[in-house]
C-alpha cells in the first residue's frame, strides 16, 4: 500500500529527466495549495471521521475523537471571544505537551487570535521579554514543571498582581496583559485570586456560539495565526510571524511525502512551543485524519518505548539526540516497535551508524530528513521515503512542493554552480509574513521574497542539498537553536565580567553544547559556580553554558577581530586530553 501511495503522490520520485545545471530548484506544482483557514480545514476533517480518534495524551490520560477535539476546540473559541479577544489580538501559551496546547491551538485558529509559542524553559527576564514585545493580552501556563514554580515567576514579574482580581489584570511590568489562566487537572484542589483555571475558562465557552461561527467566517488564509520566537544576532529574539497558509500547507505537504493516512498514528515527543511538533507533529496528523500521542509532559525516552509500543504508533518524529537516548535506554529490547514505519529527524545531521540502527532497530525503513527553519513554516527540503540511502544519510533532501530553494555566492548574490558551497535560500508560500513589529529586521532577512536562511550548503545535480556550516554562528543544542550573542549579552550583565565569548564545542549527546570564555573585571575574581548561579532561572538552561573557562585573553587577528573557531579548537583539544 505504501509503495501504491508513495507512487500516486510522487510519480517522478528520485528522477530527474535532465540534470540541473545551477544551484537552484522549484518544486512541483501539480497540486494546488491549500487555500482554507487552518479551523475550516480542521472542520472539513472532522466532520468527516467523527469517531476517529484524535488525540491521546497518555500523562493525562485523555482520549479525544475528532468530533470532541472539535467540540472543545470551539468551546474555548467561544470563551475568548466572550472576553473581549479581537481578531489579532496575541495570546501566550507557556507550556509543555498536553491536551490543552492542542485546545489553545485550534481555539486560537478558529477565533482568529494570534497563538505566542513560548519556550517552556523561558525563566523570568526572557518571559517578561516575550511577552510585551508581542503585547500579549493573555497568557496561558503549567501550575509546575519538576523544580520549576511558574506560578512564583509569574508573581515575581510583577508582585502587584496578588492583589488583584483574575478579570482585569492592571500590571505596571506587563501593561498590556489582562488575564492569567493557569492548566489545572482534577487533583489539583489550588485557588488563586488572581488567575483563572483553564477548566473554568472553558466552561465559560458555547460550542455552538454564532459568533464563533460569524467570526470564523471572516478569516482569510493570510492571516497571521502564529508568532515563535526565534534567537536574533540582536541578541534578542525576533518574533516570526506565520500564517494559516504558511503552517497548514507545510504541515500537510509533510503528511503527503510521508504517505499518511487516516490509520496512522504520531507518538510525538517533540516540545510543542517549537515549529517541528506544533506543525510538522499536530497539523500534519490533524491535516490528514490520522492520531497523536503524547508520550509524556517533556521527553522521556521510556514513555516513547512505552506509547509506541501500546498504542501501536506508526510515525515517530525527534532530534537524534531523542533517537540516541531512546535506542540506548536499558530496557529498549523489551518493547515491540514493530508497528513504526517513518517519521523525520531533524534539527541536527544523523551519521551512517545511528541512522542504520534507526532503521534496522526501530524498524523505519521510510525515516526521512527535513530541513528548515522556524521562519520557513518550517520545512523547506526533504528526503523522500524512496531516497537512497547514502543521500538519506548526506543531504537533507530537496525542495518541497510550491516552493523554491537556490545557493548563492555569500559575497555577490550570484546563483552559483552545481557543488558549489554557498548560503541557502527559500522562497515561495511558507516564507513568514516578517518579524513582529520589525521591518528592519524582515528586511534584511527576506529580499524579493527570498529567505536568507544564514546556512550554508550545496546542491546536486538531482536538487539534493547539503548543509556544511551556518554563516550567523548559530549553536543547535539538541534541536534548539542558540545565537551566543544572546547568551553574551546575557552574561555581559554580570558585574564581575569584562568581556565573554560563547562558542559551539562538539558533544556526543546534544550535537553541541555551549563554552563560555569569559575575562574577568581587572580585580575580581569569580568562579564556574557564580556563573552558574547567575544564570539559573533567568535564560532557559539550554542556553547555560557547559564549560566554563576564565582567560586574560583571546585569540585575535592582527587587526583585532577576536577568532572564535580558534576558541573551539583550543575546547576541542582540551576536551580530548579529558576524554
Amino acid at each position: 500500500m505504501f509503495r501504491q501511495l508513495l507512487e500516486q503522490r510522487f510519480p517522478n520520485a528520485g528522477s530527474r529527466n535532465t540534470p540541473l545545471k545551477h544551484s537552484h530548484d522549484i518544486g512541483a506544482t501539480d497540486t494546488p495549495l491549500i487555500e482554507a483557514t487552518i479551523g475550516d480545514h480542521f472542520d472539513a476533517v472532522a466532520n468527516q471521521s467523527p469517531d476517529k480518534e484524535a488525540l491521546f495524551s497518555s500523562h493525562q490520560n485523555i482520549r479525544l475523537t475528532y468530533q470532541q477535539l472539535q467540540q472543545q476546540a470551539n468551546q474555548l473559541a467561544s470563551s475568548m471571544i466572550k472576553m473581549g479577544l479581537e481578531k489579532g489580538d496575541r495570546v501566550g501559551i507557556w507550556s509543555h505537551n498536553n491536551a490543552e496546547w492542542l485546545l489553545m491551538q485550534l481555539a486560537t485558529a478558529k477565533a482568529g487570535i494570534i497563538l505566542v509559542n513560548i519556550n517552556p524553559a523561558y525563566r523570568i527576564s526572557e518571559l517578561e521579554y516575550a511577552l510585551n514585545k508581542v503585547d500579549c493580552k493573555v497568557l496561558v501556563f503549567m501550575r509546575h514543571f519538576k523544580t520549576s514554580d511558574y506560578v512564583q515567576m509569574v508573581q515575581q514579574m510583577a508582585p502587584e498582581m496578588c492583589h488583584q482580581s483574575y478579570e482585569c489584570l492592571e500590571l505596571s511590568t506587563l501593561p498590556n496583559l489582562k488575564r492569567l489562566i493557569w492548566i489545572d487537572s482534577p487533583e489539583n484542589e489550588e485557588s488563586y485570586g488572581f488567575m483563572q483555571k483553564f477548566s473554568d475558562w472553558l466552561a465559560e465557552g458555547d460550542s455552538q456560539d454564532l459568533k464563533l461561527a460569524e467570526r470564523q467566517s471572516q478569516l482569510d488564509a493570510n492571516d497571521p495565526i502564529n508568532i515563535q520566537f526565534t534567537s536574533g544576532t540582536t541578541g534578542t529574539p525576533k518574533g516570526a510571524t506565520l500564517t494559516h497558509r504558511n503552517l497548514l500547507n507545510n504541515a500537510y505537504h509533510l503528511g503527503e511525502t510521508l504517505c499518511l493516512t487516516t490509520e496512522d498514528k504520531l507518538c510525538l515527543p517533540l516540545p510543542l512551543y517549537h515549529c517541528f511538533a506544533m506543525v510538522l507533529g499536530n497539523l500534519t496528523m490533524l491535516s490528514h485524519g490520522a492520531s497523536l500521542v503524547y508520550p509524556s509532559s517533556s521527553f522521556d525516552p521510556l514513555r516513547v518505548l512505552q506509547a509506541i509500543s501500546e498504542e501501536k504508533c506508526t510515525v515517530l518524529h525527534a532530534v537524534p539526540s531523542m533517537f540516541l537516548a531512546i535506542l540506548n535506554h536499558p530496557e529498549f529490547s523489551k518493547f515491540d516497535l514493530s508497528s513504526l514505519r517513518t517519521g523525520v529527524s531533524g534539527g541536527a545531521s544523523c551519521p551512517r551508524e545511528f541512522m542504520q540502527r534507526i532503521i534496522k532497530d526501530m524498524h523505519m525503513s521510510e525515516l526521512t530528513i527535513a530541513y528548515g527553519m522556524t521562519e520557513t513554516s518550517p520545512k523547506a527540503t526533504q528526503t523522500l521515503p524512496s531516497t537512497e540511502f547514502e543521500k538519506r544519510i548526506a543531504t537533507v533532501g530537496v525542495v518541497q512542493p510550491h516552493l523554491e530553494v537556490k545557493v548563492v555566492d555569500t559575497f555577490n548574490g550570484e546563483t552559483l554552480p552545481i557543488g558549489e558551497v554557498g548560503e541557502i535560500l527559500t522562497k515561495g508560500y511558507a516564507v513568514m509574513q516578517g518579524y513582529w513589529n520589525d521591518s528592519v529586521k524582515t528586511a534584511e532577512a527576506i529580499v524579493d521574497g527570498w529567505m536568507y536562511t544564514g546556512d550554508l550548503g550545496s546542491m546536486d545535480e538531482q536538487g539534493y542539498i547539503t548543509v556544511v556550516g551556518r554563516s550567523k554562528d548559530m549553536i543547535i543544542r539538541g534541536g534548539e537553536n542558540i545565537y551566543p550573542i544572546e547568551v553574551e549579552n546575557f552574561l555581559y550583565r554580570h558585574p564581575k565580567i569584562s568581556d565573554v565569548q560563547i562558542v559551539g564545542v562538539p558533544d556526543d549527546h546534544y550535537g553541541e553544547v555551549l563554552a563560555a570564555w569569559i575575562i574577568p573585571k581587572s580585580g575580581e575574581t569569580i568562579t564556574e559556580q557564580e556563573i552558574r548561579d547567575f544564570c539559573y532561572n533567568q535564560i532557559a538552561h539550554f542556553k547555560i553554558p557547559t564549560y566554563i573557562r576564565f582567560v586574560e585573553q583571546y585569540p585575535m587577528t592582527v587587526t583585532g577581530k577576536i577568532q572564535k573557531f580558534k576558541i573551539v579548537e583550543a575546547m576541542v583539544e582540551e576536551l580530548k586530553a579529558v576524554v
